[in-house]
């Protein structure tokens, strides 16, 4: 845990700036509604995969050499969990179960992720974190309740399908920020951006692997209007939800403890709702402020529990952290 409170402010800062590009990413199947959750992710990361390679190109082979085979493993797994895997639940949802449901259920992941955090050696107690968890809950709740209460032109089976397309994408995305945490206090020689990058390009792969797979289901017949949105959605994505974004993410988990980081996963639901509004014209109900009010609450008690030192007993011996 960064003992400067410049490091921590340069963290939150940075997990901020992750979730406001983030937050794109709700509003790109709305955008580009006539392509499917599968066209929409090979568009997204194939477009990844090549801004990637562009910009590691020249340092390519110092990069690599600091990877072993065990690395270059962790980033298969790392880009299906965290990206292709991940995006095609994420963008299903959205399409089978609306917008707001999916923040709902994806509103929860800073809870899983802090919990899990809370294992690790050192780490804050979860009975001090217990307030901006609940605070965390409750913010999601008010984000997607009144979608779910309220009379929806969905069948109730595309609904179902759609909340279990968020709660595989919750799961994905919390086993990849988790394993992406440790695998960043692994792999020292390569930095932030440049693991970020390794991971575009192993993620464009995995889009190219996709491509039979869309062909054999069918791509559809759509016009050059049509092409042209999806190609600007999935390039514009790529570049600041991929690109930049997971740069800004990978650098602040660097700065900031998992269990402070995965508060940082809330800034993603709040510009999501942010740019809902605009793209709906409208403002905020009742519940959806409660929820920004809650989850500013819940970011802010977490710094404070963090600001407080661990206490630990005279006795105990620092444990070598797991490789």
């Amino acid at each position: 845990m960064p003992n400067k409170r410049g490091s921590i402010a340069l963290g939150v800062f940075c997990g901020a700036a992750a979730g406001a590009l983030w937050g794109l990413v709700f509003l790109a199947p709305e955008l580009a509604r006539a392509f499917g959750p599968l066209e929409l992710t090979i568009g997204r990361y194939l477009a990844y995969g090549l801004l990637s390679a562009a910009l590691l190109a020249p340092r390519w082979r110092s990069v690599v050499a600091h990877l072993a085979a065990s690395e270059w493993r962790a980033l298969i797994w790392l880009s299906l969990a965290g990206n292709t895997v991940y995006y095609l639940l994420l963008a299903s949802a959205v399409q089978l179960g609306g917008a707001a449901m999916t923040a709902l259920v994806i509103g929860f992941l800073p809870v899983v992720v802090t919990i899990a955090g809370s294992r690790a050696q050192g780490a804050v107690p979860l009975i001090r974190l217990a307030p901006s968890l609940l605070l965390c809950a409750g913010g999601a709740l008010c984000i997607g309740g009144q979608a779910l209460f309220l009379p929806s032109t969905r069948p109730v089976a595309i609904q179902l399908a759609g909340l279990l397309c968020a709660l595989g994408a919750l799961a994905s995305w919390g086993s990849f920020a988790i394993g992406n945490n440790h695998m960043l206090g692994r792999v020292r020689g390569v930095s932030a951006h440049d693991w970020s990058l390794l991971l575009g390009i192993v993620t464009g792969a995995q889009s190219l692997a996709l491509v039979p797979l869309a062909l054999l289901l069918g791509v559809g017949h759509h016009g050059a209007g049509d092409w042209a949105l999806f190609a600007a959605v999935s390039i514009g994505v790529a570049l600041f939800a991929s690109v930049i974004g997971n740069a800004l993410w990978n650098r602040m988990s660097r700065l900031l403890p998992l269990t402070l980081a995965g508060q940082m996963i809330t800034f993603e639901t709040l510009f999501a709702l942010l740019y809902a509004f605009a793209w709906e014209g409208r403002g905020p109900t009742a519940l959806e402020a409660l929820a920004f009010v809650l989850v500013v609450a819940s970011v802010v008690t977490c710094l404070a529990a963090h600001r407080r030192p661990v206490t630990r007993p005279p006795s105990s011996v620092p444990q070598p952290r797991p490789s």
